[in-house]
């Protein structure tokens, strides 16, 4: 089974670049989106074989989810069910008979630090939230988490520590998450690769330079261990700031 996620910053702008040959070439059996950056009716995408589901913020132009799946879910869910985070179009979970599956798109926290005390309200409601389904069946999620969990994720650790998505406070709630029973997968198949990344800045040629920070992520529960068969980051997919990245999930 594979899976894709893809931050693609703005669907309607990558969908004049290059997306639907993405799509068609990559034929993975889930394929999620983060910043759609837009609202119902905005688009209508042909799909053929998949079902569409999207998850919309209040908010005109700004965040949103989706997934495209070949599989029928046994239940679909939209936001943690709690209203002060659910207006912005962040999580879509679908049930499978043998785990859920979940696309986020993690807050930033903002130049300053703006929003890094929402950051980590969201973080502990989400964990919960992910702690409760984990319960029931394991669970995959998957999207822009909006940290870079360690000095190998990102090309300048030094000079960007305490900037938004390298503070002490949100790799913090990483390291809790992947040291209760969760993997980082692509690290569980590489942990010492180096100069991987899934996000560069538009500016000063950052991706040419690969000046970049790995903040896209697959994380599953250890009990889904012995199915990982990899985690791949698609550096060479172009057409947004963030690249895609994969995982490769052996069949129940």
């Amino acid at each position: 089974m594979k899976m894709i996620s893809w931050n693609v910053n703005g669907l309607r702008a990558v969908m004049k670049k290059n997306f639907m040959e993405v799509f068609e070439s990559l034929d993975a059996d889930l394929f999620c989106i983060q910043e759609t950056k837009l609202q119902e009716g905005q688009i209508e995408m042909d799909l053929p074989g998949y079902e569409q589901y999207w998850n919309y913020a209040e908010k005109r132009g700004y965040s949103g989810t989706a997934v495209f799946t070949k599989r029928t879910p046994l239940s679909v869910r939209y936001g943690i069910g709690i209203p002060e985070h659910d207006t912005e179009g962040r999580v879509i979970t679908l049930e499978y008979p043998d785990f859920y599956f979940l696309t986020v798109y993690t807050p930033n926290s903002q130049d300053g630090l703006k929003r890094l005390s929402y950051r980590m309200q969201w973080e502990d409601d989400f964990y919960a939230y992910v702690r409760e389904l984990d319960r029931v069946k394991p669970v995959i999620w998957c999207g822009d988490l909006n940290v870079a969990h360690r000095e190998i994720d990102l090309k300048n650790p030094k000079t960007n520590h305490m900037n938004a998505g390298f503070t002490d406070e949100e790799r913090g709630k990483m390291s809790r998450v992947l040291e209760s029973g969760y993997i980082d997968t692509f690290r569980h198949f590489y942990p010492d690769t180096e100069e991987i990344y899934s996000w560069w800045s538009y500016r000063f040629q950052a991706r040419q330079k690969n000046i970049g920070w790995r903040i896209d992520y697959f994380i599953a529960s250890e009990r889904l261990k012995d199915r990982l068969l990899d985690a791949r980051i698609l550096t060479d997919i172009t057409g947004s700031d963030h690249c895609p990245v994969e995982l490769d999930l052996k069949e129940a």
